[in-house]
């Protein structure tokens, strides 16, 4: 009875690593190169990538379930296709898919459109699968950190509504836990929205950050057409434009918990969920 844990060097994937290995649970990681691996002694690796189906099948191999995790990437929604349809030809009835909040509502968003076609057949293959929709990533704002603690602004236009920010380390703890759940026997299908513990607009988390750091942080605004500029300096003009769609739904809509959301992850995690705070007072510690 082994897990696949695929995305295994990102930053949920490695967070899904620990969380199964502290548990025993016999585990596979997929890599690109196990030389730069860092897993946790022990863990076997398999050697491949998603559009490799040689690779794919013997990485399958034995498997008994799945954990299917995709960077955006061009060709995303094929990468997830080709991965589910060998599973089911190795014969793996059980999937932990991570997708994403609203991926059914943000449908002009193409890594989130893509996630939902994702989603549709992993439902129509029949899977036992649970798909966990986080919010965004509290720790997507390591990529910022610089520029508030230099300059004293928070750039990432997420707008007024809201983002129920939630911590890789509580994602990768709960897909842990669904991942064992799955092992240990047949379940319904499920589907759990991953939130963190407050719903933050930027104003909220330039706030945050004002009391980590003892001195004035402001937000930088809701100017998504200067973020798609600024994201072009270091990654794929798809990319940025694919990530500007996405603040200007942040800006709309937010990303907000339904009654009994995060009730449900404490109960799951026995715990309270990570704040905001304890990334930014962390962060701060380290620089």
């Amino acid at each position: 009875m082994t897990i696949l844990v695929t995305g295994a060097t990102g930053t949920v994937g490695r967070q899904v690593i620990r969380q199964l290995a502290r548990r025993g649970a016999d585990i596979r990681a997929l890599v690109r190169d196990p030389a730069k691996a860092d897993l946790p002694a022990g863990v076997p690796v398999a050697t491949g990538d998603f559009l490799d189906v040689d690779a794919m099948r013997a990485a399958l191999s034995g498997v008994s379930t799945l954990f299917l995790l995709n960077a955006v990437v061009p060709d995303e929604f094929t990468q997830s296709l080709v991965t589910l349809n060998l599973a089911r030809e190795a014969g793996i009835a059980r999937v932990v898919y991570l997708s994403v909040i609203h991926s059914d509502l943000f449908v002009n968003v193409p890594h989130f459109a893509g996630k939902f076609g994702v989603e549709r057949m992993i439902d129509g293959m029949g899977f036992e699968a649970t798909i966990l929709r986080p919010a965004y990533f509290i720790d997507n704002d390591r990529t910022v950190a610089d520029v508030v603690m230099t300059h004293g602004v928070y750039p990432m236009p997420i707008g007024h509504k809201g983002l129920a920010m939630i911590d890789a380390r509580d994602i990768g703890e709960i897909a842990a836990l669904e991942l064992i759940r799955r092992e240990q026997g047949a379940a319904p299908p499920a589907r759990l929205t991953l939130v963190g513990p407050e719903t933050l607009t930027g104003p909220d988390v330039a706030g945050l950050w004002a009391e980590v750091l003892g001195r004035p942080v402001a937000y930088g605004g809701d100017d998504t057409a200067g973020f798609e500029g600024r994201l072009r300096a270091f990654m794929p003009p798809w990319m940025a434009f694919d990530m500007r769609l996405m603040a200007e739904r942040f800006q709309t809509d937010g990303m907000l918990p339904e009654a009994g959301d995060r009730e449900r992850l404490t109960a799951m995690l026995g715990r309270p969920l990570h704040t905001y705070r304890d990334f930014a007072t962390t962060v701060a510690a380290s620089a």
